[in-house]
């Protein structure tokens, strides 16, 4: 056992990220390091630090650089420089926010890593100053980590002066419910459900797969759209439902992603861009055929095992749906294809595995 003092740094989340990080403290603590998460106290709320071995220390890190930014520097300060009272050997930070406090709060002696995990969708002056925060993160940094092959293309565009590819795996959902139970719960009988789980947020393009589940009304039976999570979105989102008809149901943040991927007939990805996004790994490990956008990491993650349509195209999106609810031998097809896929990925014990050997490359031990 190595004993080593690893800080785990990260922003607000209400999944992915909040999912992986929570897997790495575990996975760490287990292979006997001692572990502190930092972070917005809701994160402990939601993910069970504490209840995993790590301890939690709350600093106010937000979604976006902002004027709090200082209060969070000062929190994680103060944090990284007492776990077990000697310090931290590796500081991990986790998005932009997380990695420009770190940069900021670290204690000198310790390595840091920041791993990228989104692409910043911005244009005009956010985005120079985005793009500006992101240079002096990756070249501030002992090792920038990207999550999909095209992160990584833009870190060495930023001048990172060590960038390297790291694939996030998704650990697989269980389900613990009966299969029928989630079908049970919205009342929806043998309707086909389609599944989409993620923030309600701008990124995830919800309006698109409103706008198709409009036109799914004329099917018969008619499909239900479920939409598992939240976000700053929801009460835009559900008044666009309201007016357009579609029987689209938002459920809030759910714990029985395993449940609802059970009974699914297939999941949808609308998003504008994503990395190695977990819940196209949590359906494809399920067995769930996957329609998506073919955007960021997604192709290189799903292969040939999703369908796939361009960002914002209603029309191709309504199209595919159609097309594999009509034929089950294609549904069938698609489920043995995810199953398979899936196989080929690292799973959460090798992705431990090579960020122990990067700590070790960075701490000597």
């Amino acid at each position: 056992m190595s004993h080593r003092r690893i800080a785990l740094v990260l922003g607000p989340s209400t999944g992915g990220i909040g999912t992986h990080v929570a897997s790495v403290a575990q996975g760490f603590v287990e292979r006997g390091d001692a572990v502190l998460v930092v972070g917005p106290p809701e994160t402990e709320e939601r993910f069970g630090f504490r209840a995993r071995g790590a301890r939690f220390a709350p600093a106010p890190i937000t979604a976006k650089p902002s004027p709090e930014l200082p209060l969070a520097w000062w929190a994680a300060r103060n944090a990284l420089r007492g776990i077990t009272a000697r310090g931290v050997d590796v500081v991990h930070a986790h998005g932009l926010t997380a990695g420009i406090t770190a940069l900021a709060a670290r204690p000198a002696g310790a390595a840091l890593v920041t791993t990228w995990h989104n692409q910043l969708i911005t244009s005009g002056v956010k985005r120079r100053v985005s793009d500006a925060i992101e240079q002096r993160l990756a070249r501030g940094v002992d090792v920038a980590l990207a999550a999909s092959s095209d992160l990584h293309e833009h870190l060495v565009s930023l001048g990172a002066k060590d960038a390297r590819l790291a694939p996030v795996a998704a650990p697989p959902k269980t389900a613990h419910g009966a299969p029928g139970t989630v079908r049970a719960e919205l009342g929806i009988g043998d309707r086909p459900l389609l599944l989409s789980v993620g923030r309600l947020h701008p990124q995830k393009d919800y309006d698109t797969l409103i706008a198709a589940a409009t036109r799914w009304k004329d099917l018969d039976p008619a499909p239900v759209v479920a939409i598992a999570g939240d976000g700053p979105e929801r009460d835009r989102l559900q008044a666009l439902i309201d007016a357009s008809g579609a029987d689209v149901r938002l459920l809030g943040h759910r714990t029985d992603v395993g449940d609802l991927l059970t009974d699914a007939d297939l999941s949808l990805v609308t998003s504008q861009w994503e990395a190695r996004q977990l819940f196209a790994q949590e359906t494809l490990q399920a067995g769930v055929p996957l329609v998506t956008t073919r955007t960021g990491g997604i192709p290189e993650l799903v292969g040939d095992a999703g369908l796939y349509f361009e960002v914002g195209d209603v029309d191709a999106l309504d199209r595919t749906v159609r097309s594999l609810l009509a034929d089950a031998e294609k549904l069938d097809r698609y489920r043995a294809a995810s199953l398979a896929r899936a196989a080929t990925w690292p799973d959460e014990t090798q992705m431990l595995d090579a960020l122990d050997a990067l700590y070790l490359e960075l701490t000597g031990r």
